[in-house]
């Protein structure tokens, strides 16, 4: 009777999620995942606003080939009690005598040459806004390859869902079908034991996979970046494109896989870099102008009642540091370090690539084969089950052989949906290390 009870418990709980099954549930496609998570997924925002950053570092307003400009204005007040002596010698004392003085000015700062220095900082920040642009790249691939991870990994839960609920509709006739054969004594009680033992291990199956399959939904909506619920169905259907041959396919990665392209980045950087540091070696030379406007009234023990004077000021300073103590000549050197750092991680990277590369290439046709070979096992062991169940109705095998069909069925039927989307997600691989995946239409 326990057994029983847990069963119906089991059962109950089974019944209860596949309410959600039923319900009209809208299909999230591919593409409209993709264009969510481009949107809306977070780490693509942070990219995007570095972007933004290294757009605003790379104009011209932040190169120094523009001039400074600034205005300054200023007035004075004094008073005080003066006693004076002239030449003459005469002498005359003021109490309260009150000087004034204004005075306004505009001016303008430009340095003419700089030893090439602001020229080289300004092509760096250039190559450092295409290395950003590339980082945000990196950023979106890497979200390509997790959002369809996550989205095929709901498709793989549903179809295996799909199938354990099949599993468990056929569990619960066999399980009829002994309890009648059980009250009119053509079966023994181990055979309706053994049918509610496998109910009970179907129906536990069932609601851990449909658990799976919500929480997925939930891990997608994460990367979606959008409160969606788990409302919703994907797509099962998956498409596999022809691939180049493994030379082609590294031709490719060689002028589009975005870590190499990274990595000739960091080189032009760097080899700025030194122009750069060089730049201290050269002179100085800058431009001052400037045009003022000043007034001042004097009391009477100045000799000038007041006076009023505007005019241009301009002239020209050159700076040259001789010698620096060799903090230049150590800077260039260093640099030059650096360059080299940068030419031999690129050439790490070239190997590594053609490793995973290669790894992948060889991983991609082996999942093919043995997709291949799954759908033939699918195909044989459903031809097989028929057969076992026929056979079974008619009394000529075991229900011990019946669930070992069914098991193998079951069986055949996950590992083909496993190596349908573990191929998929290769050959997604495969197009982020040659350079072409944001090039695909999903």
């Amino acid at each position: 009777m326990r057994m029983m009870t847990y069963i119906k418990r089991i059962s109950l709980m089974a019944l209860v999620l596949c309410t959600f099954q039923v319900v009209s549930q809208d299909i999230l496609t591919k593409k409209e995942a993709l264009e969510l998570a481009l949107e809306n997924n977070y780490g693509v925002k942070v990219a995007t606003n570095n972007v933004k950053i290294a757009e605003n570092n790379a104009s011209v307003y932040n190169s120094g080939f523009l001039p400074s400009i600034s205005s300054s204005a200023g007035a004075n007040y004094n008073n005080s009690n003066q006693e004076v002596e002239f030449q003459d010698g005469t002498e005359r004392k003021v109490d309260g005598a009150e000087t004034k003085s204004y005075n306004a000015s505009i001016g303008l700062n430009y340095t003419l040459f700089d030893g090439l220095g602001r020229l080289y900082n300004y092509k760096q920040l250039k190559e450092t806004y295409n290395l950003t642009e590339l980082q945000a790249r990196e950023t979106i691939e890497n979200m390509y390859l997790q959002l369809f991870s996550t989205y095929f990994q709901i498709a793989r839960l549903s179809e295996n869902t799909d199938n354990l609920y099949e599993a468990l509709e056929i569990s619960k006739q066999r399980l009829e079908r002994a309890k009648y054969q059980y009250e009119y004594g053509q079966s023994t009680k181990l055979e309706l034991l053994n049918a509610e033992v496998d109910v009970n291990n179907d129906s536990i199956n069932y609601i851990n996979s449909k658990q799976q399959y919500f929480n997925a939904k939930r891990n997608l909506n994460i990367i979606l970046g959008t409160e969606k619920g788990i409302a919703y169905e994907v797509e099962t259907d998956v498409n596999f494109i022809t691939l180049l041959s493994f030379d082609e396919l590294f031709r490719t990665a060689i002028d589009n896989n975005v870590l190499l392209r990274q990595a000739d980045q960091n080189i032009a950087i760097n080899e700025l870099n030194i122009k750069l540091s060089r730049s201290d070696y050269l002179p100085t030379l800058g431009i001052t102008t400037s045009y003022g406007w000043n007034k001042s009234v004097n009391p009477p023990t100045s000799f000038l009642a007041g006076a009023t004077s505007t005019g241009i000021n301009a002239g020209l300073n050159l700076s040259w540091n001789l010698f620096d103590g060799g903090s230049t000549k150590t800077r260039v050197a260093n640099a030059k370090i650096a360059l080299e750092n940068q030419q031999i991680l690129k050439d790490q990277q070239l190997e590594v690539l053609k490793n995973n590369l290669n790894n992948v290439y060889d991983s991609y046709n082996n999942a093919l084969f043995v997709l291949q070979a799954q759908e033939k096992n699918v195909v044989t062991n459903q031809n097989n089950f028929d057969r076992s169940e026929e056979r079974y109705k008619l009394g000529q095998i075991t229900s011990i052989e019946f669930r070992q069909a069914q098991i193998n069925l079951l069986n055949s039927q996950t590992a083909h949906s496993n190596a349908k989307y573990d191929a998929k997600l290769l050959e997604l691989e495969l197009l982020q290390l040659s350079g072409e995946l944001l090039n695909v239409n999903f």
